[in-house]
């Protein structure tokens, strides 16, 4: 591609990449917001209160007072979530506060549920103190079946995640860090099968060492890569032990030096251009670029290099740069391109069939479940396009769900036991209905379409 075409191909698609933000605006001042509440039970005429409310609401009570799980029973928590975030760490745009942050978060709840059929509220916390988040959750889980915390800067998210996980008695999920990790892992899966490489073999470069990035490399050494043959950038350079700015501060970032202690055995000093040498898998949860990820550097992988370049709205290298520069898979976070790697192909899915056993937690083992059966569902379309689903394939989430459900129910997380078949078809009925609901309200008129 000639350097006119290619940058008028570029300007094309940032003008593309833009156009939904100017969409975004006329909508959301249109509609009022994304979300609303709604009745799941008939209201035939006014005695019917009697039975919702008083007097007859006394009857559920009293039985949940003498049996609390019978809440799962009687009300709708079973299938309810809440997005929680501080706004610290929105999307692209860093610490814009509760307010600003609240869109993303109702947006976060839309895909619950018309993906996995899921309730979710979206809830903002006028805090970023760490231990205000966690009691605030804590005394939030009589509510709720589940907990999405979302946004959150780091180093705080990993104390906040680990606390809860620990000390709640409801799953509690960070989406940026394991959600991330978990499409990551499945698209790596494919990718692998694709080129012929085995994981215990390839050197991973991960360029970027946010929440998303270590939980990657967490769960992708779990499945088998070695760490010590892998290397991770910040924007300082490469981590290991000569690392004295962060052995200094390993305290404060716990995470970042024991991946300092466990990469890179060769102890190689640089920075993305030195790493990238000889290396398999580039995967990149960094700043934005184009130019973040140089052609040159592609150059230096090793044949059949596989390069995720996953930020949002523009990826660190532009596809057709990797491939011209020798990568033989492209991954972005955009859908747009081929091999689209977004954390909504995830959790939807993997909450359903976190709700439908009433897990108390999600493991990295119940992550690894969803990786795979993910990266299954792809079948016969697997090729360097086709890496995984898309999330217009929507009968791959009951699959997802039930994986996730059934590793619940073998490690012993599980308060409810149905069967795959049962999970399965628990799944797509209620993410059918939730696509019902909102074809026919747009169908009836209850939801217009907005004016030109």
């Amino acid at each position: 591609m000639s350097d006119t075409h290619e940058q008028d191909y570029a300007d094309r698609l940032l003008s593309k990449a833009e156009e939904p933000q100017k969409q975004a605006m006329r909508l959301h001042r249109f509609y009022r917001g994304k979300m609303e509440s709604a009745l799941k039970c008939r209201v035939k005429d006014i005695q019917d209160f009697a039975v919702w409310y008083t007097p007859g609401v006394a009857a559920p009570c009293r039985a949940i007072a003498a049996e609390p799980q019978r809440i799962y029973e009687l009300t709708n928590k079973w299938n309810s979530v809440a997005v929680v975030s501080d706004g610290s760490r929105v999307l692209g745009l860093g610490d814009i506060g509760p307010k600003a942050g609240y869109p993303v978060m109702e947006g976060k709840a839309l895909l619950f549920k018309y993906l996995g059929g899921v309730d979710a509220v979206p809830i903002m916390l006028d805090t970023k103190d760490p231990d205000e988040i966690i009691r605030t959750v804590l005394i939030l889980q009589p509510t709720f079946g589940g907990i999405n915390l979302e946004d959150l800067a780091q180093p705080k998210c990993f104390r906040i995640l680990e606390t809860l996980r620990r000390q709640a008695e409801i799953p509690v999920w960070h989406d940026d860090q394991q959600g991330t990790a978990t499409v990551t892992l499945a698209g790596l899966i494919n990718a692998l099968k694709v080129t012929g490489k085995r994981i215990e073999d390839v050197r991973i470069v991960f360029v970027g060492s946010g929440a998303a990035n270590v939980a990657c490399s967490r769960l992708i050494f779990a499945r088998g890569a070695d760490p010590e043959n892998c290397l991770v950038v910040d924007s300082r350079g490469i981590l290991g032990r000569h690392r004295r700015d962060l052995e200094q501060r390993r305290y404060e970032f716990p995470e970042k030096w024991s991946l300092c202690e466990r990469t890179n055995r060769e102890q190689r000093e640089g920075g993305i251009a030195e790493a990238a040498e000889g290396a398999d898998v580039l995967i990149a949860l960094a700043k934005p670029g184009p130019g973040t990820i140089l052609p040159e550097w592609i150059r230096k992988m090793n044949r059949g290099a596989i390069v995720f370049a996953c930020s949002n709205p523009v990826p660190e290298i532009w596809p057709w740069e990797a491939h011209e520069a020798g990568a033989a898979i492209v991954a972005t976070g955009r859908s747009d391109f081929p091999n689209q790697v977004n954390n909504s192909l995830g959790f939807p899915a993997i909450f359903r069939g976190t709700l439908d056993v009433r897990a108390r937690t999600i493991t990295d083992e119940m992550c690894f479940a969803a990786a795979e059966a993910l990266a299954e569902r792809t079948g016969d379309e697997l090729d360097e396009e086709h890496l995984l689903p898309t999330m217009d394939d929507w009968e791959v989430f009951p699959h997802v769900a039930a994986a996730v459900g059934m590793e619940a129910q073998r490690q012993g997380l599980a308060a409810a036991t149905p069967g795959r078949d049962e999970l399965i078809a628990n799944a797509e009925q209620m993410i059918r209905r939730s696509r019902g609901i909102t074809d026919l309200m747009m169908r009836e008129g209850f939801i217009d379409p907005a004016p030109e």
